[in-house]
């Protein structure tokens, strides 16, 4: 389904099968980054946003162009039960100048999925992810796309958390003191939001589909050698009642993660020891 100013794909499985296509061509095997014709796709996920959609789309527009970014935000609706596709369709069709997408799927797949989704329907060289619930500051969203380019990965961590709980700050603690204890990584924090070459996401794209999957690509890229500058930024907790991240569905992805990132550091040493 299209609409003037901007793209709309409803459960656009098609688009993804052309896009996957396209990874075949020699050319771009090549050379992948070269015929990029955008500098940075944003994926802002939505999932019953509509209090925070608009503010969040406007943020990143404003932050993209600050930063100097040939840019296109790629809005995944994953079956949001209020108005917020409605408000982002509405939102293409009054700004027509501005590089949104719509994709509106017809069933909840999850945060990983559609991150996954998105590499492949993007355009640009450069890939991140961004909340739908503006939590990120203007500021702390430029801050990360002035350091686009300086290494094949940006990795924010949070300085500042306004509204983060005290047993939130706890798990994510703790659970970056056991990533850096089983990688041997220093990282500050492992679900940032990292920029990403979005060619990386789509060629090393983790087998986790939950609330790890970050920790998982990081682990991978640095494992395999990928540069990465960290960036300290600060987050606004706007949703009231807090965020849903402490469920036992993301405690279980968290242990796969976890299992996931041990058996590839075991199989390093000993292949690294075979060779």
């Amino acid at each position: 389904m299209n609409s003037s100013g901007g793209r709309q794909f409803w459960d656009a499985e098609i688009t993804l099968t052309q896009a996957a296509a396209q990874l075949r061509d020699p050319a771009l095997m090549t050379a992948p980054y070269d015929s990029d014709p955008l500098d940075l796709t944003v994926f802002v996920s939505c999932y019953n946003e509509s209090e925070y959609i608009i503010p969040t789309i406007e943020t990143v527009i404003d932050a993209a162009r600050a930063a100097g970014l040939r840019h296109e935000i790629l809005v995944i609706d994953d079956g949001s039960r209020d108005n917020s596709r409605q408000l982002v369709a509405d939102y293409i069709a009054s700004h027509p100048a501005e590089n949104v997408v719509l994709r509106a799927n017809r069933f909840n797949k999850g945060l990983a999925q559609n991150y996954m989704d998105g590499a492949f329907l993007g355009r640009g060289k450069y890939y991140r992810l961004i909340c739908g619930d503006n939590a990120e500051p203007r500021e702390s969203i430029l801050a990360v796309f002035k350091a686009i380019g300086q290494a094949d990965i940006i990795i924010p961590y949070y300085t500042s958390s306004e509204g983060k709980g005290l047993r939130r700050r706890l798990i994510s603690s703790t659970y970056t003191a056991i990533v850096n204890l089983m990688t041997g990584n220093r990282l500050h924090y492992y679900n940032g939001l990292a920029v990403h070459l979005r060619y990386n996401v789509m060629r090393w794209h983790p087998n986790t589909r939950g609330f790890g999957f970050q920790a998982d690509i990081l682990c991978l890229l640095m494992d395999l050698g990928f540069s990465y500058l960290e960036v300290p930024i600060i987050t606004v907790e706007q949703r009231r009642g807090g965020s849903n991240a402490l469920t036992l569905r993301n405690f279980l992805s968290v242990g796969h993660t976890l299992v996931e990132i041990a058996n590839r550091r075991i199989s390093n040493r000993v292949y690294r020891r075979k060779g």
